[in-house]
């Protein structure tokens, strides 16, 4: 839409349009692809004011919000909300493995409960299975596969790494039946009609319970029919989790998509769509441009500074032509030149992508793409598995990795995608305290049968140390034969437990020297080091205070690195940089290039600071670490100080264990360390504070 807006024909391409519909507005809603949806529609608005919009979404609880994104603050009084009121039938179960451990840990890949989702798969005439990784998929197909290799003709593989048309013949033979079961990734979560999809598997924990909901309505797509969703937890706490999400779905609880607002390289971007497509006075695009919910605020000094730097670059661009992108004729602004509306046009778009390379037949034909920092790793002649094949690296010359098919799947690497970082919605953490701090003896009896499998498990957590709960923050403390180790549960997921860590840890060392290693899941997060920390309820309280949160976050960080990293992104959207014909490198280096040149004589340059914002809420939530920093004030502190490591600390304690030794010791030493919990699982003394 927006290339088709920057043609200098836009106003006949669009001038008989009577509507448009945005459907699953909630997935691009507080994205900045929603933000650039916004500003097309506001435009589309100008072109043909008659226009009607429709918006579309199963699973969006503020309404009213997603309304006022959509057709722009002024109109949303005026806006018509429409219900079906029609209740959608979905049955949602969850396989329960036996036994439960009472000491578990991530990592795994659920393949250990294969056997029972080999047997469902058999039960139906189409199956979907949903993982939460691209390498979690790799390993399910091809794991399913070796079961079952009478199924090979019936079995596809689907995630947004595998070339296109692989993905495209797989969509067809869901919609035409002929395939027993596709395993995919959230690239068939959409509203894609898959008819003959009779049941859906969630491998591992939804995260989050409109990911739950959106991912069982793929099956039973039909009016009146049943939408049936079975959880595969791959480890025992997850068996926590699929409960919580359940009960909270049958109460009509869903998270929240709250809208961006005002990113700047959005709005330098469209400022050149519009310029290409014959210009605009700048009063009436900036009445356009405030129209909508994104930049309804935008203030005078903003806007002038948007308009000068897709004028000139800002200060310290200003003597590089390259970056004189619009001209400004008898008032009116127009794109320089051509070439420059060609430039701008082949990088319209605001998806940023990972460093990745393209996967290649060595004798012709297209895989997909992996992330350059796996295949980077590799020796050619090294196998791997990819887009479900055992492959084998021919050459790598850093463009395309060239590949050959190999004819054993044994011993085989998975490529691993960025896109793992997951985190445990706020709404699906809360659900799941609710579930673990249940008491009243009437109230357990009720306990959904996940729950009651788990039991076992939160009654040595009793007896060793006390189950978390709103009220109060547990802090545990476990000497160990490697050091003095802290866990800490918020319970507000993984990404803010990694924020709260660093940030913890920095105070810490900030008071006085010291070195402490740290490791975070979705339940908590570990400090650990060679000296205890003997703190009382009062000091723990100071070291979470909320105050001055985003001057300490950027110091306890390497936030100016980072900012420097993630700049690239923004320089691609405001057009500072081309990804066109360059590989990734070379656009990182020259994003880089450009922010230490921005860093150093244009310190103001309001790109820099959205670079800060924007790393800061991609990689800790920021908002939401803010809100868990206030929660936490209230709190009673409660710190217990235990002989063992507590079956809610293993899981984070096996995290940092992980990411010190290498595979082979930190799968022994978990192992070992799981195997004499479980002999020591019996009441053990404790004290409190």
């Amino acid at each position: 839409l927006s290339i088709l807006l920057s043609l200098e024909n836009a106003h006949e391409i669009f001038c008989h349009l009577d509507t448009v519909i945005v459907d699953e507005w909630h997935e691009l809603l507080s994205t900045k692809r929603g933000v650039q949806t916004e500003l097309a529609l506001a435009r589309l608005k100008t072109l043909r004011p008659e226009i009607i919009t429709w918006g579309l979404s199963a699973t969006l609880p503020n309404l009213c919000e997603a309304v006022s994104a959509l057709v722009g603050p002024s109109n949303a009084q005026t806006a018509q909300l429409i219900d079906s009121h029609i209740p959608r039938n979905i049955e949602i179960e969850t396989l329960i493995p036996q036994p439960i451990e009472r000491f578990p840990w991530a990592g795994h890949m659920g393949l250990r409960l294969l056997p029972e989702v080999i047997n469902a798969i058999e039960s139906a005439r189409s199956s979907l299975v949903f993982t939460n990784t691209r390498s979690q998929a790799e390993r399910w197909f091809e794991a399913i596969q070796s079961q079952r290799p009478e199924w090979k003709n019936s079995l596809a593989l689907h995630h947004g790494s595998i070339d296109k048309k692989l993905r495209e013949k797989s969509e067809h033979g869901l919609k035409r039946g002929t395939l027993r079961c596709v395993v995919a990734t959230s690239s068939l979560d959409l509203g894609v009609d898959f008819g003959p999809v009779e049941q859906v598997f969630q491998i591992g924990s939804p995260k989050g319970i409109a990911r739950l909901l959106q991912r069982a309505g793929r099956s039973g797509h039909a009016p009146g029919k049943t939408g049936r969703l079975i959880c595969v937890p791959t480890h025992a706490l997850e068996l926590i989790e699929c409960a919580a999400a359940r009960r909270a779905a049958k109460t009509g609880s869903i998270e929240p998509r709250h809208p961006l607002i005002a990113p700047l390289d959005c709005l330098t971007q469209h400022i050149i769509t519009v310029a290409c497509s014959g210009g605009f006075y700048e009063d009436e695009i900036l009445q356009e441009i405030r129209s909508t919910h994104a930049f309804a605020r935008l203030d005078q000094e903003s806007w002038n500074w948007a308009i000068d730097f897709a004028a000139h670059g800002g200060r310290a661009l200003h003597a590089y032509p390259d970056y004189a992108r619009i001209i400004n004729r008898f008032g009116r602004w127009y794109v320089a030149n051509k070439a420059i509306a060609r430039k701008h046009r082949m990088n319209i778009g605001t998806i940023a992508s990972d460093a990745s390379v393209d996967v290649k037949w060595f004798r012709g034909g297209r895989l997909g793409t992996v992330e350059e920092s796996f295949i980077s790793r590799l020796h050619e002649g090294d196998h791997f598995f990819f887009a479900g094949r055992p492959l084998i690296l021919f050459r790598f010359d850093g463009l395309t990795a060239w590949v050959k098919r190999a004819r054993k799947a044994t011993s085989m690497q998975v490529p691993r995608w960025n896109g793992g970082r997951m985190p445990l919605s706020t709404l699906l953490s809360s659900a799941v305290v609710d579930l673990i701090s249940t008491k009243e003896s009437n109230a357990v009896q009720a306990l959904p049968p996940e729950a009651k499998a788990v039991r076992p498990l939160l009654q040595t957590q009793a007896q060793w140390s006390i189950i978390p709960d709103h009220e109060s923050l547990l802090i545990e403390q476990w000497q160990g034969r490697d050091g003095f180790h802290t866990f800490i549960f918020p319970f507000e997921g993984r990404l803010v437990h990694e924020g709260l860590a660093a940030l913890v840890a920095w105070r810490i060392a900030h008071r006085r020297p010291t070195t402490l290693n740290l490791a975070a899941t979705d339940w908590g997060f570990e400090l650990s080091g060679r000296h205890p920390l003997h703190f009382d309820s009062h000091m723990w309280k100071q070291l979470f205070h909320p105050n001055n949160l985003l001057e300490d976050l950027l110091s306890c960080l390497n936030s100016t690195e980072m900012a420097r990293r993630h700049f690239r992104e923004i320089a691609r959207v405001a057009g500072l940089i081309s990804a066109t014909g360059r590989t990734t490198r070379q656009t990182q280096a020259s994003a880089g290039l450009i922010y230490d040149v921005l860093l150093e004589h244009d310190g103001n340059n309001m790109l820099l600071s959205q670079a800060r914002r924007e790393v800061l809420e991609q990689q800790f939530e920021f908002q939401r670490l803010s809100s868990a920093l206030e929660s936490i004030s209230s709190k009673q502190i409660r710190i217990m100080k235990t002989s063992h490591i507590t079956p809610l600390a293993f899981p984070i304690w096996a995290t940092l264990v992980q990411s010190r030794l290498s595979t082979h010791n930190w799968l022994d030493r978990i192992t070992a360390m799981a195997q004499e919990l479980e002999c020591s699982a019996s009441p053990s003394p404790r004290t409190s504070s």
